[in-house]
């Protein structure tokens, strides 16, 4: 029999209303929402229940109201033994509380920073970026680099086979972009993002997470993680804490990532948290895996019967 992996979706999975169902459901999820708001001190769960859209799609927001939905749900899935975990950028950070690498706290504090720092880096480093369907990481990489005259801009995401987004400078995002649509790709789009994520113009972001990483409790993980910026598994801390703060500038491997757990016997993926992003990446890259997903206090119900 294969392993079951869990995955956590990351940013772009909010939506406005997420979890209020199983706040008004059940007591212990209801107390460990109410003591994110107080660590924060800001109302996450009113922004998550209420929004509006425009304040939850704010990263400093976003960011910690992904990583509270999904470590609730995965906190009632406690019958479920995952053999290994992985998370998609923003979800490394509850994929490593599943795996008791980090505490909630300590996650919940380091997701906030990373939140604000990339939303300020956004600002004071404009950048975009891109969707690209289509085309090969090889010929993405090649046309990163033909593009780099123009500026900054390098493949941020390695989503599903043909599926990869880039992230840079408005220039070079947009030469690439022109490069790609002559190189025939079937869909190249700019999304509507605050920042060149996952792209050079993070550093400064970088930087500040760092020093936050350093003065956070990070323990040896109880199963593997397989790491964004590797596609392998991290078991010690301090590897852990050096995939988090390279993780800010370097792609995330999710593909090669799903293909490394399948690799190491896992056969059923279960996405824990908002929406279904993941489950179609997956889809895309091994169809002939088990894909479920828990994102409502319905599904959690659904679940936990089947276990």
């Amino acid at each position: 029999m294969g392993a079951l992996a869990f995955v956590f979706p990351g940013q772009g999975s909010q939506y406005v209303g997420m979890a209020r169902d199983i706040f008004e459901a059940d007591a212990v999820s209801r107390a460990l929402m109410e003591e994110a708001d107080r660590i924060l001190g800001v109302p996450l769960t009113r922004i998550c229940f209420e929004g509006p859209e425009d304040e939850l799609r704010q990263t400093k927001n976003t960011q910690p109201a992904i990583f509270l939905h999904s470590v609730v749900v995965f906190r009632k899935m406690s019958g479920a033994r995952p053999a290994m975990v992985a998370g998609h950028s923003l979800g490394e950070y509850p994929a490593l509380v599943a795996a008791g690498a980090l505490t909630f706290e300590g996650a919940l504090r380091l997701v906030r920073l990373r939140g604000e720092l990339m939303q300020r880096a956004g600002e004071e480093q404009k950048g975009t970026m891109a969707a690209v369907v289509g085309l090969s990481p090889d010929v993405v990489e090649e046309i990163c680099r033909e593009a780099a005259d123009a500026g900054i801009v390098q493949p941020a995401n390695f989503n599903s086979p043909g599926q990869i987004v880039i992230s840079g400078s408005l220039e070079g995002v947009r030469k690439a972009m022109e490069h790609a649509r002559g190189r025939g790709a079937k869909l190249v789009k700019e999304l509507v993002v605050s920042g060149a994520f996952h792209s050079p113009l993070m550093q400064g972001a970088r930087e500040g997470l760092r020093r936050k990483l350093d003065g956070t409790d990070i323990r040896d993980a109880q199963i593997p993680v397989y790491a964004n910026v590797t596609a392998e598994p991290v078991t010690r801390a301090a590897d852990i804490r050096e995939a988090l703060y390279r993780q800010l500038t370097s792609p995330v491997r999710w593909e090669q990532s799903v293909r490394s757990m399948i690799r190491d016997g896992a056969d059923s993926f279960v996405e824990i948290g908002p929406g279904k992003v993941l489950q179609g990446l997956i889809r895309r890259t091994e169809p002939s895996v088990t894909l479920g997903g828990v994102d409502t206090w319905r599904d959690v119900g659904e679940r936990v019967e089947r276990m």
